[in-house]
């Protein structure tokens, strides 16, 4: 399991800011799924499980605030958050749909700390997931691939189709499949 309540004072206890993300890169995965390769100046590390805020502001003040979980392991120079887009939603479809390289948002994080795992853990590591709750076992996963950790590892991952699914794109998972895991992805035969 991922599990590990051993890690939540790996890093010290400070207050969350906001801060400035600027977009550096937008990869499409699927006509759903973008992920953002973000420079975030002042950003002091994260976790592979953690999330952070993002907070969206309008002309006339609005305010939109969502949380997204982070896509990369701990050491890569961009913070990358994949997103879905969510039809209805307030924040996705702006981030999936009119995010251009070079625009900034607010963000804040990194948040959570019960749901982490680093390659310090060692040991079989089984992962369960569907839609885009893949997103931080990806970050997991591919922390355990720089980390050239060997020990057994496996993804159980469903999804409505292949065109949903969030391990479908190659350039994506390229780096996390040489990582030698196993996968075993579901398709939902209701909606395929």
């Amino acid at each position: 399991m991922a599990f590990s309540l051993s890690l939540i004072g790996t890093f010290p206890v400070r207050r969350l800011e906001w801060q400035l993300a600027q977009v550096r890169e937008i990869v499409v995965d699927t006509y759903r799924v973008k992920s953002l390769l973000l420079h975030v100046a002042n950003w002091h590390g994260h976790l592979p499980g953690q999330h952070v805020d993002i907070r969206l502001t309008a002309e006339d003040g609005y305010q939109a605030q969502r949380s997204y979980s982070i896509a990369s392991p701990p050491n890569d120079e961009l913070l990358t958050l994949t997103v879905e887009r969510v039809d209805n939603g307030e924040v996705s479809p702006y981030l999936v749909g009119d995010l251009r390289v070079g625009d900034q948002f607010e963000l804040r994080g990194p948040i959570g700390g019960y749901f982490v795992w680093t390659a310090a853990l060692r040991g079989p590591l089984c992962l369960i997931a569907g839609g885009s709750g893949v997103v931080p076992l990806m970050a997991m996963l591919r922390h355990r691939d720089r980390r050239k950790i060997r020990a057994p590892a496996s993804l159980l991952y469903s999804s409505r189709s292949l065109e949903d699914s969030h391990l479908s794109s190659g350039a994506r998972c390229n780096g996390v499949l040489r990582s030698q895991f196993a996968c075993c992805q579901h398709v939902d035969p209701q909606t395929a």
